[in-house]
């Protein structure tokens, strides 16, 4: 089985979508649509008694998704459902008179399979006598359908009943085919985004190509976004062989001198676990030693998503208190000589456990950054030395955070300069820690001062050495 955090949650149903708070950033318009919706409203006002819709659409082409979040595009349109299962006259019997334009939707009856005869005729009776009550006269009833037989026998059955009045579109049949195939893929990477944590196509190794390739195989949006949904899985169940070795869960620590560098890092991340965006990364960057790797971000999207790839940002005063209250004689050495204070600090097993590092490790998703007081001139100097003593022995600071993680009960055990052989390449982790059996590895990206270009760099260059050393790349 495929680690579930790998698996890209694309729902091709708008059911399962329905009460999602995310649902805002991915529903679209569908203009055309939406004007005939505008057209009977506006006529009802006119006419004095409401009006019903037949909509017309192949399964999967959005009908659902457009009628129940009409009043996300036109606010003052009140939207009702009918259930499959409860009756239609006795759901229009309990509708009062309203003076706002009201939306009620026929659900679960869209196939002559799916609903009698005789329940199509009581139907349609109680909706044309609702229709011109004074209870449904600001009420357009629509009865989606996606095959032609129940359409026909819809407006066949309607036509006896209530003449052209009761349908209130010029042509019987309202032909409903959702949003255009132009607007697929902007779908799907919306859709994509807003459900997986900001990860875009690309992060299941889904180049820009490959996903309007599959439009134009595709026969409705439902098709394409279940089509999309797996291969993105296949993707990520083929790269999955790299547990065989050992997922290589690489976290790319970034403390700097530049008290500046923790909104670098926010920019060159996705979601509340600070997850590498590889397409932010490539654009971040304009080095020519990356060109080849811009020509396929999905396959490092595809290795980021697998390898776990994060970029954490470490403050100041928690990296001065961790190498003062944990540092070994051989760190505490290089500080003395350096004139920096080397007394324990309080505060450094609490500032650890909150920080993004130790939030992160325990599984908590980060939250709303908190701008804290800046640091004074003692610190920034302090920190400038400890980033020296990190430039030729970055192992002693290393260390040291590695025993504050293990102090705070973080983790269980780490390895310092860990070496990682495979396929033929050498590498060592900065840091390899556990928990609960995990492992990580942490490269600590110590610097007197950083960009956002510079931590691009760093990071798609270790992605490319782990790649290597579990033989996803060649």
């Amino acid at each position: 089985m495929t680690d579930p955090s790998l698996q890209l949650f694309l729902p091709d149903r708008f059911d399962v979508l329905r009460d999602r708070e995310e649902l805002d950033a991915i529903v679209m318009p569908v203009e055309s649509a939406l004007s005939m919706i505008d057209d009977q409203f506006n006529d009802l006002v006119n006419s004095g008694f409401g009006a019903m819709v037949i909509l017309r659409g192949s399964s999967g082409a959005g009908k659902t998704t457009f009628l129940d979040t009409v009043s996300m595009f036109r606010p003052d349109v009140q939207s009702v459902r009918v259930p499959y299962g409860e009756s239609v006259n006795d759901a229009l019997e309990g509708l009062q008179a309203s003076d706002d334009y009201r939306l009620i939707v026929i659900e679960g009856r869209e196939a002559l399979g799916r609903v009698a005869m005789s329940e199509i005729e009581e139907g349609l009776h109680a909706i044309n006598s609702f229709l011109r009550s004074p209870a449904g006269r600001s009420s357009l009833i629509v009865w989606p359908t996606n095959t032609d037989d129940l359409a026909e026998k819809l407006s066949s059955i309607a036509e006896e009943i209530g003449a052209s009045a009761l349908i209130g579109t010029d042509e019987i049949v309202y032909q409903f085919d959702g949003p255009p195939r132009t607007e697929w893929v902007t779908i799907a990477e919306q859709t994509t985004a807003a459900l997986n944590a900001g990860a875009t196509l690309s992060a299941y190794g889904i180049s820009t190509e490959e996903a309007n390739d599959l439009v134009s195989v595709a026969t409705s949006l439902g098709d394409y976004l279940k089509r999309v949904r797996k291969r993105g899985n296949a993707n990520t169940n083929k790269v999955s062989v790299l547990d065989a070795a050992e997922r290589c869960r690489v976290w790319t620590v970034v403390i700097a001198a530049d008290s500046d560098s923790e909104g670098d890092v926010a920019a060159l991340t996705r979601g509340g676990l600070s997850q590498v965006d590889i397409d932010r990364l490539f654009t971040a960057t304009g080095a020519n030693a990356l060109s080849e790797m811009k020509k396929q971000p999905e396959r490092y999207g595809l290795l980021g998503m697998v390898l776990d790839a994060r970029i954490i940002h470490v403050d100041q005063l928690t990296a001065l208190a961790v190498a003062r209250s944990f540092g070994d004689a051989k760190l505490k050495e290089q500080m003395v000589a350096r004139g920096m204070d080397t007394k324990s600090d309080a505060k450094a097993i609490e500032r650890i456990t909150t920080g993004q590092l130790g939030l992160l490790m325990r599984g908590q998703a980060l939250g709303t950054r908190k701008r804290g007081p800046k640091e004074g001139s003692n610190t920034k100097a302090a920190m400038k030395n400890l980033v020296d003593i990190a430039r030729s022995h970055d192992s002693l600071p290393n260390r040291a955070f590695g025993e504050a993680l293990r102090a705070a009960g973080i983790i269980d055990e780490f390895v310092v300069e860990k070496p990682l052989v495979g396929n033929g390449t050498k590498r060592r982790a900065d840091l390899y820690v556990e928990r609960g059996g995990i492992g990580f590895h942490l490269e600590f990206m110590w610097r007197d001062a950083v960009g956002r270009a510079d931590i691009a760099n760093y990071v798609v260059g270790k992605l490319a050495n782990y790649g290597k050393v579990t033989g996803y790349l060649t």
